[in-house]
């Protein structure tokens, strides 16, 4: 009887992991642009968070300063692409209007 409960159980905790549902919902498709905004967020506070581990005392002037022009260097980086990506896609929004309007 106790060999039956732990064979059912195990198929059940398999069933469970392993079933592949018949209807799965797919989340909306990320864009370059909002990876690049997400990612600014994170590095922000990573900004935040290294300040204030700074001020603490916990970090030390030499590795907070490394570590601080690291991320301000990332930082610039992805606002340097966000603005490319976003001018790029204003030049094409104003290309389709213009040609909307010759029509």
């Amino acid at each position: 009887m106790i060999l039956f409960a732990c064979v059912l159980v195990t198929a059940i905790a398999f069933y469970y992991i392993f079933h592949i549902p018949d209807t799965m919902t797919v989340g909306p498709e990320k864009t370059r642009v909002a990876y690049l905004h997400e990612r600014k967020e994170v590095v922000y506070e990573n900004l935040r968070d290294l300040n204030f581990e700074y001020k603490a005392g916990k970090v030390p002037k030499i590795d907070y300063q490394t570590m601080r022009n690291s991320l301000e260097e990332e930082a610039a980086a992805i606002l340097a692409e966000i603005a490319q990506l976003e001018s790029g896609a204003s030049q094409a929004r104003a290309i389709i209007h213009k040609k909307g309007q010759r029509i």
